[in-house]
């Protein structure tokens, strides 16, 4: 799904939830260090990311989108998705 698909509204919401991760991802801290951002900050950046995702889904809904995409690795097999089998080749072989 290209960018330019989707409304005004999932725009925006794609954006601000791309920002807000990458605050997150910068402001990361090796274990034992304080962190920058107040525990409310954290807290509040949570807060928003479920919120996001949750509108996301209800306009996933409404438009009869799914919302099945997940990040893969590289390396990753894609799915073949239906896998057709003969008929025939199921049971003992025959001799």
């Amino acid at each position: 799904m290209n960018l330019s698909d989707l409304s005004k509204e999932e725009q925006i919401l794609y954006a601000v939830k791309r920002v807000l991760t990458e605050v997150i991802k910068d402001t990361a801290t090796e274990p034992g260090q304080i962190h920058p951002l107040s525990d409310n900050t954290i807290g509040g950046l949570r807060d928003c990311l479920v919120l996001i995702s949750q509108r996301e889904q209800e306009l996933a809904v409404e438009n009869d989108r799914p919302m099945d995409k997940r990040p893969r690795f590289v390396d990753e097999p894609k799915a073949q998705g239906d896998v057709v089998v003969s008929i025939d080749s199921i049971g003992k072989p025959r001799k």
